[in-house]
């Protein structure tokens, strides 16, 4: 059970609810605390701050587990997300069907991150045969310091037209980011982004539950 709410004041269905709704919508904590008052639940926005940050890890662990393989023409790149104040990575790849493959929050962007990123993208999913990037030399030497120690060979391609296909992909993602207001630390930027990806996964019907809803895809997931 992912949602394993023993000893929480409020019933697991009123958690799940706010986690849901917090993770899939641009929404703040303290919307979320009125929407809760209009419903005549006392709930401090700060209580569905450590819900989220105490059950969105084991939504993703899931979510990893259950979600289909990506094709092997992948997308990659890297989008700006602000951690107190700093600038920090978020590397993202997706399929020519913009389908989520893996994403990963950096503190920096360069070599190191992106063949990190590659190298575990890779691990979680097929090897890709091709991975299509702008203009980005860091990039381009990730794939290629992945492709001398692992002996592969990816085939690299920059081309901006079809790399639309990402930067398409990370609107959503950002504008969620967008509504938080700001992230505090770089773990609960790394958890709640975990979680925004997630529930894109669900509503890109990435998982093996054809015929249901996303909202119902995430309850039968959480109990």
């Amino acid at each position: 059970m992912l949602f394993d709410t023993k000893g929480h004041c409020f019933e697991r269905h009123i958690i799940m609810l706010h986690v849901r709704w917090y993770l899939s919508y641009k929404l703040t904590y303290r919307d979320l605390e009125e929407m809760a008052a209009e419903r005549g639940l006392e709930v401090d926005h700060t209580t569905i701050y450590r819900w989220v940050m105490k059950f969105t890890p084991g939504l993703e662990k899931a979510v990893r587990r259950l979600k289909r393989p990506p094709g092997r023409s992948w997308f990659l790149d890297e989008t700006y997300i602000k951690v107190k104040g700093q600038w920090k990575y978020l590397y993202r790849a997706v399929d020519k069907e913009g389908n989520t493959v893996d994403y990963l929050l950096t503190a920096k962007r360069d070599r190191k991150a992106a063949q990190r990123f590659l190298s575990r993208a890779v691990k979680l999913n097929d090897e890709p045969i091709k991975i299509t990037i702008d203009k980005s030399g860091a990039n381009a030497a990730g794939i290629h310091a992945h492709n001398e120690g692992e002996g592969t060979d990816i085939e690299i391609r920059q081309n901006k037209y079809f790399y639309n296909v990402i930067e398409q992909d990370q609107r959503p993602i950002k504008l969620l980011c967008r509504a938080t207001l700001g992230f505090k630390r770089f773990r609960t930027a790394k958890i709640t982004i975990g979680g925004f990806e997630s529930m894109r996964i669900i509503r890109k019907r990435q998982l093996e539950a054809e015929g249901y809803t996303s909202a119902e895809i995430f309850y039968s997931m959480a109990a």
